[in-house]
């Protein structure tokens, strides 16, 4: 079996996929700079005892990082496990996906998985709003190129902020109102966080189709709040949780 591994600035996503490629299981665990590898995998020891699972039932494994130190620890825990190497997915490798950028190691891991996954998955052009830590959005032309696309703050990240720097604001349940005019200071907020990071959403893609020259690209949602955001817009043609997992392996395969 594949245990492929996403690690973001907040969380960290594990999938385990048997060998047809379907994911058997899913874990999320909070990313912690300092583990070691001994940490990482009591944690999944853990999480596959918990399940009824066998670790030993893992024959590769890959993980994208973009937590430098984590990198190293996942990696080592890996080798540990399986005795011989995990794919690390780094920027400017080849992963038969063109890079038309200046400079293809500026791309992060996650985001090429993202891509890659998409373009599989839903064919080419394809546009991937990846809702995490950041939003990320990636973007696949019509000749299956990743061409770049935008980061902005996450909607997490948005709201700690806000909630931390005014004092009669406070924390609030993140999820879509049913209407943009609050009523309330919760209803307004709610507006603010969640439909504003869909109408941000709906206006970079806007942009993004008219300078790639394609209307009618395929929108995709994914990260830990694309189905929170998914209730305020009718932007996306697909809400994927586990793109990048699944671009992780698709990687593997093609590395093999």
């Amino acid at each position: 079996m594949f245990l492929s591994i996403d690690v973001g600035n907040t969380q960290t996503t594990l999938g385990l996929f048997d060998e047809k490629g379907a994911l058997v299981r899913g874990w999320r665990m909070s990313t912690t700079a300092t583990d070691t590898s001994d940490m990482l995998h009591s944690r999944l020891w853990g999480f596959f005892m918990k399940d009824g699972l066998s670790l030993a039932d893992v024959t590769d494994a890959g993980v994208a990082s973009v937590v430098p130190a984590l990198e190293r620890a996942w990696r080592r825990c890996l080798e540990v496990h399986l005795g011989h190497d995990p794919l690390v997915v780094r920027a400017g490798e080849n992963y038969g996906m063109q890079v038309a950028m200046p400079n293809p190691r500026q791309v992060g891991a996650d985001r090429i998985a993202n891509a890659i996954a998409a373009r599989t998955t839903y064919g080419a052009p394809v546009i991937v709003v990846d809702f995490g830590t950041a939003t990320n959005i990636d973007v696949v032309d019509e000749s299956g190129a990743y061409r770049g696309g935008a980061i902005s703050p996450g909607l997490m990240l948005s709201a700690g902020a806000l909630f931390s720097r005014a004092a009669k604001l406070a924390s609030i349940p993140i999820e879509a109102p049913e209407r943009a005019l609050g009523d309330s200071t919760e209803a307004a907020l709610q507006s603010g966080l969640v439909i504003g990071a869909a109408a941000q959403a709906e206006g970079l893609v806007a942009r993004i189709r008219a300078e790639l020259g394609a209307p009618d690209a395929t929108v995709v949602g994914t990260g830990g709040l694309a189905r929170t955001v998914a209730r305020a817009t009718t932007l996306f043609d697909a809400i994927d949780p586990d793109l990048t997992l699944r671009g992780i392996r698709e990687i593997w395969l093609l590395s093999r």
